[in-house]
C-alpha cells in the first residue's frame, strides 16, 4: 500500500497527493525585454510624440549619412533628449545631394567643398602623375665609382 501511494509500481501521474506543477512561464525574446525597458524609461523622462515628420538625417564626420525615412520621434525637453526610431539606411553624402542640399548646414557645406577639391585634384594629380613618369631622368655614362670620386 505505501509503494502504490509514493509512486512505486504505478506510472499515474496527477491525481491526489501529487506536486501541483507550476505554470510554464514562456520567455521574452530579449530585443523585446531592452523594448520594454526603453519604452519604461522614455516614459519617465517625459518623452511625447512629434508627428508628421517626413525623414532626419543624420550626417557623421566621415562624409556617411543616416537616413530614416517617416521614423517615430520622440522628444523630451526638459532631459534635452531626442528619440529617433524607425528603418534607416547608412548612404554616402553624394547619393543625397540633391534633396538635402536646403538641410546641409556650415560644417557639411565646409565638407561638400572639400569633397569637390577632392574630386577636382583627385583628377589633377592622377595627371601630374602621369607627367612625372614621363620626364625620367637619363643614366650617367661612364663609371659610376670615377663620378662619386
Amino acid at each position: 500500500m505505501i509503494a502504490k501511494r509514493f509512486g512505486g509500481k504505478s506510472p499515474s501521474t496527477g491525481g491526489k497527493g501529487t506536486v501541483r506543477r507550476k505554470k510554464k512561464v514562456s520567455s521574452r525574446s530579449s530585443s523585446a525585454q531592452s523594448d520594454a525597458k526603453l519604452g519604461v524609461a522614455l516614459k519617465k523622462l517625459g518623452a511625447t510624440n512629434i508627428p508628421a515628420i517626413e525623414e532626419v538625417n543624420f550626417f557623421m564626420e566621415d562624409g556617411q549619412v543616416i537616413h530614416f525615412v517617416n521614423p517615430r520621434v520622440q522628444a523630451s525637453i526638459g532631459a534635452n533628449t531626442y528619440i529617433i526610431s524607425g528603418p534607416n539606411e547608412t548612404k554616402p553624402l553624394q547619393e543625397l545631394l540633391p534633396s538635402i542640399v536646403s538641410q546641409l548646414g556650415m560644417d557639411n557645406i565646409a565638407q561638400l567643398q572639400n569633397f569637390a577639391n577632392a574630386a577636382a585634384g583627385g583628377a589633377s594629380a592622377v595627371e601630374a602623375d602621369d607627367d612625372d613618369d614621363d620626364e625620367v631622368p637619363d643614366l650617367v655614362d661612364g663609371n659610376f665609382e670615377e663620378i662619386s670620386d
